[in-house]
């Protein structure tokens, strides 16, 4: 069993995105699988407004297709699959593009489970805040009790606060901006910031007291960031890293 000062600390970034394609039903089924406890994911909006998992601005490295997912309608989506390919050659060929809907209906069937749910720029520059809430939040419903809203985009996380209780988390462009007035007036529940964004020593504070650090893959690495003040940590790794901290457990952080 995972060290308790372990346990519920790491996210599973897109899924197990290490063994399976990521944003995709397969990719959380094996995060799951592997005993995460919180998993984030993507979303963007189709060209009719329904929100599916996908990181990218185009659909070449998923679906190898140059459009971008908001030019395609739900329906035309639904017949594109989320291979990945170039990682995976023919393995996931029939896997599809997953919608919010089904990932949330998911985690509903997975009790405790937390969900990240990273709002994308793409959409919300191309279809607007109010056109990217309306597609997401009847679709979070199921686990409303235990899911975040995260985003680059400070305004949506506003908006969702004045029409939700859902809590939000920022994703930091820079370290710096940890302090703009801005983002502490959304008296976020957690903040998310690359590793590599990091300043190299010291305790790291965020408004909330709640960072989220992405991506680690090594529990070295972990633990040092625990030891800095890191509540979370957010990797495509999400087995191994559980394993390598199982693997040391009581040694210190």
């Amino acid at each position: 069993m995972l060290e308790s000062m372990f346990e519920g600390r790491l996210i599973a970034h897109r899924g197990h995105a290490r063994v399976a394609p990521e944003n995709t039903l397969a990719a959380v089924d094996s995060a799951l699988a592997a005993g995460a406890r919180a998993v984030e994911i993507d979303v963007q909006l189709s060209a009719d407004g329904e929100a599916f998992l996908m990181h990218d601005r185009t659909l070449e490295r998923m679906c190898g297709r140059s459009e971008s997912l908001g030019d395609l309608s739900g329906a035309q989506l639904r017949e594109l699959r989320a291979a990945e390919s170039e990682r995976f050659g023919q393995r996931f060929a029939a896997e599809p593009l997953a919608t919010l809907a089904a990932f949330s209906e998911r985690l509903a069937r997975a009790p405790g489970v937390h969900a990240y749910v990273e709002l994308k720029r793409v959409s919300i520059e191309r279809f607007g805040v109010d056109a990217v809430l309306d597609a997401v939040l009847p679709m979070l419903l199921p686990i409303h009790a235990r899911c975040t809203l995260i985003s680059f985009d400070v305004g949506v996380l506003s908006a969702a606060r004045r029409r939700t209780q859902l809590p939000v988390g920022p994703v930091l462009i820079t370290w710096e901006q940890r302090r703009d007035p801005l983002l502490v007036a959304l008296e976020p529940q957690v903040v998310f910031c690359d590793d590599e964004k990091l300043p190299a020593s010291g305790p790291l504070d965020v408004p909330g007291g709640a960072l989220a650090v992405y991506e680690v893959d090594a529990a070295l690495r972990a633990r040092q960031l625990f030891a800095r003040g890191v509540r979370f940590v957010e990797t495509f790794a999400i087995e191994a890293l559980l394993n390598e901290l199982r693997a040391g457990e009581g040694a210190a952080p």
